[in-house]
């Protein structure tokens, strides 16, 4: 065989043997980047090891005010598609986020798709809560929400091949639903009353019949501060409400709401709650569902008392 001829058929082999790579992956696995850690676990349930996920906020961290590395905004930058909280939760990403929309890759901010509640009290009165993931049945919303974009953006092989993990996690979805509407049944409907570290807990209030009298921080985000006065006024909501448990997040300090407790003339427990953030994987809280879980007991645990009487007239 000529030089020629040997060159030209090693040329043909290597592209052959190319050709095959590609066609079986290789390297190019989906690429996905995921802001907070409940939505990190949501995602990685659904796409299984289909894909490569990479979830940027870490265990008990506030998603607020949480920063990532410059390795991970790079990640962001060349990821296949980008699934974001939305609704203004994730208030340190904004720049990394426009940036990544800046070279092309969609961020997809599942929140505006589960129709959002506004606040209705507070400095965020008239804002959408960001906070929809305490309702079970608008995650399932939101499960549906991030499958639509797993296809249009990564192709419809990962849609297909999803789709048994999918199915699977909805139903976990919907038994999770039904199990906390049965935590919550024994709790009298007169003590159904809320008082968080912050206003995080509206959809769950929808979901489940419950009221939030206040919040110790009166806003949205846990960036925000309460006045002297704020504390008073919710002190005394609180004293009226007759409500022996303040609910505080377990990713933040808890002086404030023990604060708020000790004006109070009743008994008030300061109970945490992991509200905002998941925790380590064998911690109490390390999925999803095991948050909503232990949640929804420590809420019917902290209200289940018949100390609440009625508010005065």
């Amino acid at each position: 065989m000529s030089t020629r001829h040997h060159l030209t058929a090693v040329a043909l082999t290597l592209a052959t043997l190319g050709s095959l790579t590609a066609c079986s992956g290789g390297d190019d696995e989906p690429s996905i980047v995921v802001t907070t850690n409940i939505l990190g676990d949501v995602v990685s349930s659904l796409v299984a090891d289909h894909a490569t996920v990479t979830v940027l906020m870490k265990p008990n961290s506030d998603p607020h005010s949480f920063g990532i590395s410059a390795k991970e905004a790079g990640a962001m930058e060349s990821a296949d598609l980008i699934i974001g909280n939305g609704l203004g939760l994730e208030e340190g990403l904004s720049a990394n986020l426009d940036n990544a929309r800046s070279e092309g890759v969609r961020v997809l901010d599942v929140g505006e798709s589960i129709d959002p509640l506004e606040y209705t009290s507070g400095g965020s009165a008239g804002t959408p809560d960001p906070h929809f993931w305490t309702d079970p049945a608008r995650m399932i919303a939101a499960v549906d929400t991030i499958t639509s974009a797993l296809g249009e953006e990564v192709g419809d092989d990962l849609a297909e091949a999803i789709e048994p993990s999918v199915a699977s996690y909805r139903g976990q979805l919907e038994d999770l639903d039904a199990e906390i509407a049965e935590i919550v049944e024994a709790i009298p409907a007169k003590n159904r009353k809320l008082v968080t570290n912050h206003h995080v807990f509206g959809y769950f209030a929808q979901r489940f019949d419950f009221e939030v009298i206040g919040a110790v921080l009166p806003s949205g985000t846990t960036l925000a501060s309460p006045s002297a006065a704020d504390l008073e006024e919710l002190a005394r909501t609180v004293e009226d409400a007759g409500v022996p448990t303040i609910f505080a997040d377990s990713s933040q300090p808890q002086k404030l709401a023990e604060a708020l407790s000790e004006e109070v003339d009743l008994d008030v427990e300061v109970t945490p709650l992991f509200s905002e953030s998941l925790t380590e994987a064998d911690g109490e809280a390390g999925t999803y569902i095991d948050m909503q879980r232990t949640n929804a007991k420590a809420i019917a645990d902290g209200l289940a008392s018949p100390q609440i009487t009625d508010t005065p007239s």
